[in-house]
C-alpha cells in the first residue's frame, strides 16, 4: 500500500478501530501489537501515524525531529537509524510506503 502523508496521520493510534503504524526511511510498519508504546498513553506515541525516522536517528522525542528529513544526520546517527530499522523489522511487518 502506498500512504501520503495525511493517510498516514490516519493511523496514529486515536481510532481504535483502525491499526497503528510508524514510518522509518518512508516504509510503513503496522506497530499495533506495540500499542503500549506506540498507542495513547505510550512512551512513543508521538511517533505513530508518522515517518519517524530523524528522530528515531537522533534518539529525540522532539517535535520538529518527528520529520523523514535525513539531512544533516551524522554518521552515527545513520547507524543509529540504521539499528531501529532492523529492530522494527524483525518485529512488525512493513505494510507499505509512504509517498510524496
Amino acid at each position: 500500500m502506498e500512504f501520503t502523508v495525511l493517510q498516514l496521520i490516519q493511523y496514529n493510534g486515536t481510532d481504535p478501530s483502525k491499526p497503528i503504524y510508524v514510518a522509518i526511511k518512508g516504509r510503513v510498519f503496522d506497530v499495533t501489537t506495540g500499542k503500549s508504546f506506540y498507542g495513547p498513553g505510550g512512551a512513543y506515541v508521538m511517533f505513530a501515524g508518522k515517518d519517524a525516522s530523524r528522530a528515531l536517528a537522533k534518539m529525540s522525542k522532539n517535535d520538529e525531529d518527528i520529520t523523514p528529513s535525513l539531512d544533516g544526520l551524522t554518521e552515527k546517527e545513520i547507524g543509529v537509524l540504521d539499528d531501529w530499522e532492523k529492530k522494527f523489522e524483525a518485529k512488525y511487518p512493513v505494510v507499505g510506503r509512504v509517498v510524496s
